[in-house]
């Protein structure tokens, strides 16, 4: 069955302002029956998120200051994939150690999103990482950073999420992706993120 649904095709586009986490740029774009327009986008590296579990089943969160809503949010680690940062993992893997001081060898793609297709092209990719362990006391936060570590049952974070204690959105994803992941087989069979 053919879709009824035309592109919009891109006759032009232009930076129009840049800042360190994003760059605002206008395309202008036609449409068969809609005509041209201008459509503003908000261009931004992927970004990561990353779900630390402990042997004995606990998230390792952060409780973080947040300045779009100026009050704190109780988050997982992450942030930006950094030129710098071999692929989304390692960044995942980076921000985890350095917000938490957690880390693990035991770290897979849980799934990715669009934070906002309407106005952002950009992915953010969610990853599990098993087993973790403390592997520092010096975290290496951004100066911007206000955060403290927590530890949170995973059997509460379903109620957290109910309850509106944990309210960000690629949070929330990243849990729906983990509760529908499916690991491959066979790993450990005591595992407890197999059952």
């Amino acid at each position: 069955m053919a879709s009824k649904v035309r592109r919009w095709k891109t006759v032009a586009s232009e930076r129009v302002y840049a800042t360190p986490i994003f760059d605002l740029h206008r395309h202008e774009r036609s449409h068969p029956r809609r005509g041209q327009r201008n459509f503003y986008v908000l261009e931004a590296p992927a970004w990561i998120n990353i779900i630390p579990l402990t042997a004995a089943r606990e998230v390792v969160m952060i409780r973080q200051y947040r300045h779009g809503i100026e009050d704190f949010t109780l988050e997982i680690p992450g942030g930006m994939v950094d030129p710098d940062d071999a692929s989304p993992l390692e960044a995942a893997r980076r921000e985890m150690r350095e917000e938490t001081g957690f880390d693990s060898e035991r770290v897979v793609e849980i799934g990715r999103v669009h934070p906002n297709p309407a106005i952002q092209p950009n992915y953010c990719y969610s990853f599990v990482a098993r087993d973790v362990h403390k592997v520092t006391r010096r975290r290496k936060l951004d100066s911007t950073e206000e955060i403290e570590v927590v530890t949170v049952p995973l059997a509460e974070i379903k109620n957290l999420i109910v309850s509106g204690a944990i309210t960000h959105a690629l949070v929330i994803a990243a849990f729906s992706f983990f509760h529908v992941y499916k690991p491959p087989r066979p790993r450990r069979p005591n595992d407890p993120m197999e059952r």
